[in-house]
């Protein structure tokens, strides 16, 4: 199987210096949280999503086992574009029940190629009438230059559109939008606001896999850009954020120390307890689902929610193609 790269290798490379130079020299100081995953962030997130505190890959998944086939049949896709297509475990749930409707097309687009590869493999050797074809892109830089089909559904899903601020969002979404033709639609997973304890408990886990994933953003800087961070010399901080209706995942400096990034030729300050951002994870209503979407030139079409309201599924389509009024007058619940 070939892989369609967008990506050389020092593309990576270079991102990395230039977000954490910008990050560290910041006030306060952000690392982006996409650096996370290298092969143990991948892992350690793994792991994650199977703690009881973690709801939202099961809750997404129930509502694709739930709504599958009635999404396949809403969208008629031939071709599914799947933007941070990772594993792709519940990505099967569609591929299943689209490809009883007719898809042709899988294009599963990530920006590690290695990992993309393997998993593009092991799809095409379960579903041997589709076509395959693995993207590696930065999905945020290289819409345009990845290929489409007739009738395509771009999925994002897991609730990575909430690690995004709106500013952001509303540019990510409306160059998607740009992409898509009559008979195209685009299908989030997100993750809606909740009781403050719950969200919190989901990022802050009693057994610390998450403290160790947040912290592991350290150690991919260490061994790329030669650093020295000590890791266990910050503490894991989930907080949530009412005004922005988000949860910042933060490292908190457990004493006074300064750090080297030799790649850089940076020195880098932290006082006795600084907080550092290394994510947010925006929560949403419905309607404020709808408005994003309707300002990036989107008509909601139908949301689903597991029968907890705990997470959604958002189809939309290009504003224009369908009658704007027509949109759900809720979310609607898995039976």
């Amino acid at each position: 199987m070939r892989i369609e790269h967008f990506l050389k290798p020092e593309d990576l490379e270079e991102a990395l210096r230039a977000d954490v130079a910008a990050g560290l020299t910041a006030e306060p100081k952000t690392l982006p949280p996409k650096w996370f995953y290298d092969d143990r962030g991948s892992e350690l997130f793994t792991e994650i999503t199977r703690l009881e505190e973690y709801y939202p890959t099961r809750r997404e998944r129930a509502i694709l086992a739930a709504r599958a086939p009635e999404i396949a049949g809403l969208t008629g896709a031939r071709t599914l574009v799947e933007l941070g297509a990772g594993s792709g475990e519940k990505t099967r749930l569609l591929l299943d029940a689209l490809g009883a409707a007719g898809l042709e097309t899988y294009v599963p687009v990530d920006v590690s190629g290695d990992y993309l590869l393997d998993a593009a493999e092991k799809i095409a050797a379960e579903y041997p009438g589709l076509e395959v074809h693995p993207v590696a892109a930065d999905y945020e830089r290289h819409l345009s230059l990845i290929r489409g089909g007739p009738r395509k559904l771009v999925a994002f899903l897991g609730g990575t559109i909430g690690n995004m601020t709106p500013e952001e969002r509303h540019t990510f979404l409306s160059a998607i939008r740009g992409t898509l033709g009559a008979d195209d639609a685009l299908l989030i997973g997100a993750d809606l606001v909740k009781d403050e304890k719950r969200l919190v408990r989901a990022y802050d886990d009693e057994s610390g896999v998450t403290a160790e994933f947040n912290r592991n953003v350290l150690r991919v800087i260490n061994g790329h850009l030669d650093a020295d961070f000590v890791p266990e010399a910050f503490d894991h901080v989930a907080l949530w954020n009412p005004e922005n209706e988000w949860i910042e995942m933060r490292l908190r400096s457990r004493t006074r120390q300064e750090v080297r990034i030799g790649a850089l030729d940076l020195s880098v300050h932290f006082a006795d307890g600084e907080e550092m951002r290394t994510e947010i994870s925006a929560k949403f209503r419905p309607e404020r689902l709808e408005s994003e979407l309707e300002a990036a030139g989107y008509a909601l079409t139908d949301l689903w929610t597991d029968p907890e309201g705990d997470f959604s599924l958002t189809l939309a389509r290009p504003r224009g193609d369908h009658d704007p009024g027509k949109t759900s007058a809720g979310p609607l619940t898995v039976d």
